[in-house]
């Protein structure tokens, strides 16, 4: 009988040490559990945000798209400045690419030019600024003016990079263009050369030889320059 006794107070003795610590701790414990909670309601709320805001810019470039494939150009391109400005995700530097390439489109080569030249000075990812500069190297090829579109390409030439081949290309037309011949044999020689280069771009390039061959361009001298 004493035991059971000693072993209820003992029982109550922990249940009241317990009531206290949990009125000493228990507002901590309960705001740490909140903070949680809150914390991963917070996260998962901004997930749905994110996800939320990148489907409605997928869903502004998609109609902006629409209207210039329509011929829509001054609204489609209004479209797509405020998908630019806007947008979440990769929607803005998808815009402004879609962008230079509608005022292409239209024949307004020079502000084509501006607007892939203002991605290359702004854009944070380094391949994207690659990639619009070389886009407005091949909007250049027509003027015959290499030195336009080295001064964008010319890094692009060096072994191992991506884009090397296709600067190549930009290049090597330019100074066709130019009555530069030798020099384009240079560049397209290059090309032809590397086994890394893309089939279709290498059909183009063996055409391009093909012609300069037919005038008299062998590629002797190029090659010995290059030496």
């Amino acid at each position: 009988m004493s035991d059971e006794i000693f072993n209820e107070v003992n029982e109550d003795l922990r249940n009241e040490r317990m009531r206290k610590l949990w009125r000493q701790f228990g507002p901590w414990v309960i705001g740490a559990a909140v903070v949680i909670v809150l914390v991963v309601a917070g996260n998962e709320a901004w997930r749905w945000w994110q996800t939320s805001q990148q489907n409605n810019s997928a869903e502004q470039f998609v109609a902006a798209l629409d209207l210039v494939e329509e011929g829509n150009y001054e609204e489609g391109i209004a479209a797509l400045n405020e998908v630019e400005a806007s947008g979440a995700g990769n929607y803005p530097a998808l815009a402004s690419f879609r962008e230079a390439a509608a005022l292409a489109q239209q024949g307004k080569i020079d502000e084509a030019v501006a607007a892939y030249d203002g991605i290359a000075n702004t854009q944070g990812d380094q391949r994207l600024r690659e990639l619009a500069a070389l886009f407005a190297a091949y909007l250049l090829v027509d003027g015959g003016d290499p030195l336009a579109v080295t001064q964008r390409v010319g890094d692009l030439q060096v072994d191992g990079h991506p884009l090397r081949n296709a600067a190549r290309e930009a290049i090597g037309l330019t100074y066709y263009q130019a009555g530069e011949f030798e020099q384009a044999r240079t560049q397209f020689d290059a090309v032809a050369n590397d086994p890394a280069a893309p089939r279709n771009l290498a059909q183009r390039i063996g055409l391009y030889i093909a012609q300069l061959e037919s005038q008299g361009i062998t590629g002797t001298d190029a090659a010995g320059a290059s030496e």
